[in-house]
């Protein structure tokens, strides 16, 4: 689904390990961490990747929510074999042919991306989030639910309280709680948008749980196709 907007990049595979990390060192020099993004988006899509108990399939699901009233308004899904082996700050790469097809398959556009994963708070500051916002050219923020990178302190209890995530001097990222008592969540950008308006953005998203409203739905749609994939016997059926 690649954009005219911010100029996106091809999506090309690696062939290693060493040419998958170099890829990541030449993008993200060209990654937007301004923005400062939409600032009332009418459409918001969730992105997210259910693996089989053996790591041989994999379901990617995108779900488009109404801004407004969070309510689904279109979906898809791609089911397939993970594209990259298992390595530590590589997701990107088992992931994203997967989840671009999913894209390629709606039929509404959406005007911004929530990862569940990370954007700029990764070892070479070029996570999911960035490879995706770069591919497609749209704004991208990265949702994780624990940390890859970082120490912070804080934040206070209440929904809405939050610290900067620092790495190596650096702020990449904001801890957020986004419900009063929970756990936080790791809220990074992605591309063209700035941090304070991802955190905007995410707790806009988080009106009852403490996962965005668009991780929870593209999760429950990744998990339903994936068992059904596997009740099939991992045919793929043309998904």
């Amino acid at each position: 689904m690649p954009s005219t907007d911010g100029l996106p990049v091809p999506y090309v595979p690696p062939g290693d390990v060493a040419e998958a990390r170099r890829v990541q060192e030449e993008l993200r020099s060209r990654v937007d961490l301004v923005g400062p993004g939409p600032a009332a988006p009418a459409t918001v899509a969730g992105l997210d990747v259910a693996y089989a108990q053996d790591d041989d399939l994999l379901a990617a699901a995108v779900t488009v929510l109404d801004a407004a009233t969070l309510d689904v308004v279109d979906e898809a899904v791609c089911v397939g074999r993970p594209a990259f082996p298992y390595v530590s700050g590589l997701f990107a790469f088992r992931e994203m042919p997967a989840l671009l097809a999913a894209l390629d398959r709606l039929t509404v556009r959406p005007e911004l991306l929530v990862c569940d994963g990370h954007g700029l708070a990764h070892p070479r500051r070029f996570g999911l989030a960035c490879h995706l916002g770069l591919v497609t050219g749209l704004p991208t923020i990265g949702v994780g639910k624990t940390p890859l990178v970082g120490s912070w302190t804080g934040p206070g209890p209440a929904r809405g309280d939050s610290a900067d995530l620092c790495d190596e001097g650096e702020v990449v990222g904001r801890v957020l709680r986004t419900q009063d008592g929970v756990r936080p969540v790791f809220v990074s950008v992605g591309h063209r948008m700035g941090l304070d308006e991802a955190v905007e953005r995410v707790l806009a998203l988080t009106p009852r749980y403490r996962l965005p409203e668009t991780t929870r739905t593209a999760d429950r749609l990744c998990r339903r196709v994936l068992a059904e994939a596997d009740a099939s016997g991992g045919d793929l059926g043309g998904r």
